[in-house]
């Protein structure tokens, strides 16, 4: 692999009847294995979702996310078109929609990996996605969840976020939140005029309430699928 072909997909499934959730509760466990033998894919993370928006501790059981990190995009094609995994997810699922990324940024771990590789360069007229990820430590579990949740509620006064949602690998512990935005003005109102944000930045220095971290900025560049009926990068 050479460092510019590596691109970064994200699929997220919607389940509506019982059944179907829990036909997808049970995927948790038996996806991985078929997972882990897919050519061409070097990282990858099976999540489900919390209710709403941002970080939330209470589950969706209607929605999961399927993170993956690929050699090169053909190989992405090559799964998503072929892979009998994914062809069972498509019969359970009530929608399927998948974000192509190229990495402008990363910083952290991710379980101990750099998975992300840097493929593009910020243009600030493009739409971004953001993934921020944490571990969080036993001991600051309640003050997390008192506080931080409280920090995500100014994206839903930002014009420039199309979609967000927490994710997440261990629920309460191990949390995600993956945002889509309109530019990257969005963002930086977001980042600078929330003070809501800001104090939870600063409270995050000040306690190391985390004992892992990551950060990374994507490009989002192609997309498959719908969510909410449409097309999220079509009117970009």
């Amino acid at each position: 692999m050479t460092a510019h072909q590596q691109i970064t997909t994200i699929t997220f499934f919607k389940f509506t009847t019982w059944m179907d959730k829990l036909w997808a509760f049970h995927g948790m466990l038996l996806a991985h294995l078929p997972l882990r033998k897919v050519d061409g894919l070097s990282f990858y993370k099976l999540m489900g979702s919390g209710k709403n928006k941002g970080f939330n501790p209470y589950p969706d059981w209607s929605v999961y996310c399927l993170l993956q990190v690929w050699d090169s995009e053909a190989q992405a094609q090559a799964f998503f078109s072929n892979a009998p995994v994914m062809k069972a997810y498509a019969k359970h699922t009530q929608e399927m929609y998948t974000l192509y990324m190229k990495n402008m940024a990363s910083h952290g771990t991710w379980s101990g990996k750099k998975p992300f590789v840097k493929t593009a360069d910020l243009d600030p007229a493009h739409p971004m996605a953001i993934i921020t990820r944490a571990s969080i430590k036993w001991n600051f579990l309640f003050r997390f969840w008192r506080y931080v949740p409280k920090s995500h509620e100014a994206m839903e006064d930002n014009k420039g976020l199309i979609f967000t949602k927490g994710i997440g690998e261990v629920p309460l512990v191990q949390m995600a939140t993956f945002s889509l935005w309109k530019d990257f003005e969005s963002v930086k109102a977001f980042a600078y005029n929330s003070a809501q944000h800001k104090e939870a930045i600063n409270l995050t220095r000040t306690l190391e309430w985390y004992s892992e971290e990551q950060f990374s900025r994507f490009y989002p560049y192609k997309e498959s699928g719908t969510w909410g009926g449409k097309k999220l990068l079509e009117n970009l």
